[in-house]
């Protein structure tokens, strides 16, 4: 477990995951939202996000959490060795991020997007999920599938679908 990427809906629970996962394994642990955004919810540009995605990859080591531009999570799936894909019931996540945008209110987020408050697009984000679940979950299972029929064994899929494999797998992040 070298080059790994944790994918999923937003509010699962994927960035309290990898900070174990990257202590644990002693990976460096890069979110996606931080080269993705500039503050305010600015998107950076392509060009930019880009060169900074493949200069992530291009290491020996790392976590990579989020999604980003979808040739970007095609490209870390090309190169990645592990793919933790947190795929909760959309509920959970729902409730999850919920809790978490109030929560922002308090304490902000410390491993948001620096300058983007998270409360203000709380509308944007639940649409942004429910997108995501509808659209791209499907696209996201179909392109793991393909990858582990190409590469197998050298892919190893770690598929969480409930809290409970979540808090199992945070406790042995083997």
């Amino acid at each position: 477990m070298t080059r790994v990427m944790v994918i999923g809906n937003a509010g699962g629970g994927k960035s309290t995951l990898c900070r174990t996962v990257s202590r644990v394994h002693a990976l460096p642990y890069h979110a996606i939202d931080q080269i993705q955004w500039r503050p305010n919810w600015v998107p950076t540009p392509e060009a930019e996000y880009t060169a900074q995605h493949e200069r992530l990859l291009s290491k020996e080591r790392w976590l990579i959490d989020g999604y980003g531009s979808w040739e970007s999570v095609l490209r870390r799936l090309d190169v990645a060795d592990t793919v933790i894909l947190v795929d909760h019931p959309i509920w959970i996540h729902f409730w999850w991020a919920a809790k978490r945008q109030v929560k922002s209110l308090f304490v902000g987020r410390p491993d948001g997007p620096k300058g983007c408050p998270m409360f203000p697009v709380t509308i944007r984000l639940f649409k942004m999920m429910w997108w995501l679940h509808r659209e791209m979950r499907p696209k996201l299972l179909q392109a793991i599938e393909e990858a582990i029929e190409e590469r197998r064994p050298r892919l190893r899929l770690i598929h969480i679908r409930s809290p409970r494999e979540l808090r199992a797998f945070a406790a042995d992040p083997v």
